[in-house]
């Protein structure tokens, strides 16, 4: 238990250090903080009155450290679908949103990855007109590689400054900017 709390607290270190080089080169304000904000750990809850056909997904944002620290950040390429996003799927029978997160990811990337925080949801209608929820985890990586696969044809890493502009859809722009937004704010708190 303290291996991890003192793993995750390095971390924290490391990606304020990383995101504070990131904001001085895009110049974002580095005191400003998100007011209101509680860092919330567990499982998702859905309302008992959402719809009966919601699909329920999940996925992960997942990063590494490179040299001097800096942060990058996985983004993957569907083909089939012409986007660039974050790797994502469908929860399985029995499944937590956590778990599914973590399986989606190792099935699209290839990566068994450690969750660090829940980060958010992304909400919107499914390209068959169902409503769909999709919970994300920031993850960092533990072993694995990206091998090309029917659902995803290609990974990038990518530094912050490149993250938002290089993803399709403004939702995962938005859970992006919420991503660095949190780190800032835990990274200020420990």
């Amino acid at each position: 238990m303290q291996r991890n709390q003192r793993r995750r607290s390095l971390l924290y270190e490391r990606v304020s250090f990383a995101l504070s080089q990131w904001q001085c080169s895009v110049g974002v304000d580095s005191s400003s903080t998100v007011d209101g904000v509680y860092l919330l750990s567990g499982e998702l809850i859905v309302p008992s009155d959402a719809p009966n056909d919601l699909i329920r997904a999940a996925g992960g944002i997942v990063f590494r450290f490179v040299l001097g620290g800096r942060v990058e950040i996985a983004c993957i390429f569907r083909e089939s679908r012409g986007d660039w996003t974050f790797p994502k799927g469908k929860l399985d029978g029995g499944e937590t949103f956590e778990e599914a997160a973590l399986r989606e990811v190792f099935e699209e990337t290839g990566m068994w990855c450690q969750v660090i925080q829940f980060v958010g949801t992304t909400n919107y209608t499914h390209r068959k007109g169902k409503p769909k929820i999709v919970a994300y985890y920031l993850m960092s990586p533990d072993d694995g590689e990206f091998v090309p696969s029917e659902e995803v044809d290609e990974l990038v890493w990518l530094p912050l400054e490149q993250v938002r502009d290089h993803l399709t859809w403004d939702r995962d722009q938005e859970l992006f900017d919420l991503t660095v937004q949190l780190l800032e704010v835990r990274a200020q708190a420990s």
